[in-house]
């Protein structure tokens, strides 16, 4: 049996090698929803229910490669105050949004500043680690 091209909705966990809970569908109490291997989730999400009958539970560790890849160096950039408006009033830790030359928007953390300069990292938060997913199938419309 193949999931795939159909709707499913799991419950899931997700947790970091130190046992740290990143993400949790039980916490928002509801499933989530998605067609599977259309693309809409990270690549061994998708694979992991692929497979699955609905009611059943499974544990799956993603490395990088299969969640949302390595970290990238050449996604930290040091931007001129000039550069970007408002940047001096940017703090260390704060989430922001840029935009690409296209215009689609950029999730972004500052990183550092200095007195002429803020660095931001462009990385997802969780590239470059490997994730552990509890998942339990709830349904599979399509069937």
């Amino acid at each position: 049996m193949s999931n795939e091209g159909k709707k499913v909705s799991v419950h899931y966990t997700g947790t970091l090698d130190d046992g740290t809970k990143f993400d949790s569908s039980y916490d928002r109490g509801e499933p989530l929803s998605f067609t599977c291997m259309a693309g809409m989730m990270i690549p061994g999400f998708d694979e992991a229910v692929k497979t699955m009958a609905p009611g059943e539970k499974k544990t799956v560790v993603l490395q990088p490669d299969q969640a949302y890849g390595p970290r990238d160096e050449h996604k930290v950039a040091q931007l001129q105050f000039s550069m970007l408006p408002g940047a001096e009033r940017l703090e260390v830790g704060q989430d922001i949004r840029l935009a690409t030359a296209d215009g689609i928007p950029m999730p972004c953390k500052v990183v550092d500043k200095d007195d002429e300069s803020v660095t931001v990292d462009m990385n997802h938060p969780l590239a470059g680690k490997a994730l552990t997913f509890e998942i339990e199938l709830v349904d599979v419309q399509g069937e």
